[in-house]
């Protein structure tokens, strides 16, 4: 191969890559863009309630668990109801209330210090520590679904990567598909979603008075 060969090829190369660069640079930009078009819708409501599907599995453990539940949230307060258990989550303290045991634990809780993934962090846990790409469309019940594909930034995360499904139209996030690096993966599906609903001034307030009979475990 002559010397003005090998410069061309090695020109076109270096053409070729800095079109990938390019296209990735805007491939992230354009996945970036809609999530915070997500963010941005969610931001406008005074609260949201939710009725959602959460499936867990790890093949190499055997692991098959799947249940349903409702959640309201107000800013980064929430309402939980999940397996029997309601989590009232304040905007400082958190009340597990457990009417199987007749038990509640009450705990300090500082919702943005804390890398667990809780519903008032689920429309804005992927602002921050994520590379984006641009991932697969999908028809679900005549509704288009885009999902944007996340990994961590951070090697040491325990997360390998997170898919969340956008409805193109409202803007919404339809669900969140997050894999760990040891083989367990979670899916959160929201199959009613709804806002700005006409719930009590007192509906993320914890009253002892409700549960007479009940046994309070205060952790801190």
């Amino acid at each position: 191969m002559t010397f003005n060969m090998q410069k061309s090829v090695k020109l076109l190369l270096l053409f070729m890559l800095t079109l990938c660069i390019s296209a990735n640079a805007q491939d992230s930009l354009k996945a970036k863009n809609l999530l915070d078009q997500v963010s941005t819708k969610i931001r406008n409501y005074d609260n949201i309630v939710l009725d959602f599907k959460y499936t867990i599995t790890n093949l190499k453990d055997n692991l098959h668990q799947e249940s349903k539940g409702k959640v309201a949230l107000k800013g980064d307060q929430y309402v939980l109801n999940i397996m029997g258990i309601t989590r009232i989550y304040d905007g400082s303290r958190v009340y597990n209330i457990i009417p199987e045991d007749e038990e509640i634990s009450i705990s300090n809780f500082d919702d943005k210090n804390t890398n667990e993934l809780t519903p008032a962090k689920m429309f804005t846990f992927f602002n921050v520590g994520y590379k984006y790409k641009w991932d697969i469309t999908q028809n679900i019940r005549g509704r288009r679904i885009q999902y944007v594909k996340l990994k961590p930034i951070d090697k040491k995360h325990r997360t390998k990567e997170i898919l969340i499904g956008i409805d193109l139209q409202t803007k919404h996030i339809y669900n969140l598909v997050k894999v760990d690096k040891d083989g367990t993966k979670t899916v959160f599906t929201i199959n009613s979603f709804k806002t700005n609903q006409p719930l009590s001034k007192n509906h993320f307030t914890f009253t002892e008075s409700k549960y007479p009979n009940y046994y309070i475990n205060r952790l801190d």
